[in-house]
């Protein structure tokens, strides 16, 4: 499988849609663009990792990547990990989670919520 991302800006934030798998191969794509965002100016970046069905060590190092990369310019980053609810919750949150790195991550079960500057982030 393949990883697809597609973006579009919203109410100020650049929101990326990221679908398929991240592993060693395909993470880069994310890696990139999230690069790319930050060196077009955009600092307030959503990643909507709602449509991931795998990831591996390499994904998350992606994720913290991308997460320094934000911190270091004073930027905000929210992930999308859908609720344990959705098709049998979200394989990046038990990732995230059994790694210990899931604290670090602001995280909002949708798009609108993450948003919504009045909205909390989920507890790790």
């Amino acid at each position: 499988m393949t990883l697809k991302v597609t973006d579009r800006e919203q109410g100020g934030w650049a929101v990326f849609h990221v679908a398929g798998e991240m592993d060693l191969v395909t993470s880069p794509i994310l890696r990139q663009r999230v690069h790319d965002a930050v060196a077009d100016g955009r600092r307030s970046l959503v990643l909507d990792l709602s449509g991931v069905l795998f990831c591996d060590s390499s994904g998350v190092g992606v994720l913290i990547a991308a997460r320094r990369l934000i911190r270091s310019c004073q930027g905000r980053l929210r992930l999308i990990l859908p609720a344990n609810g959705a098709v049998d919750g979200s394989h990046v949150n038990r990732v995230l989670g059994a790694l210990g790195v899931r604290r670090l991550f602001d995280v909002y079960p949708d798009v609108g919520t993450a948003l919504d500057d009045e909205s909390s982030p989920l507890s790790a």
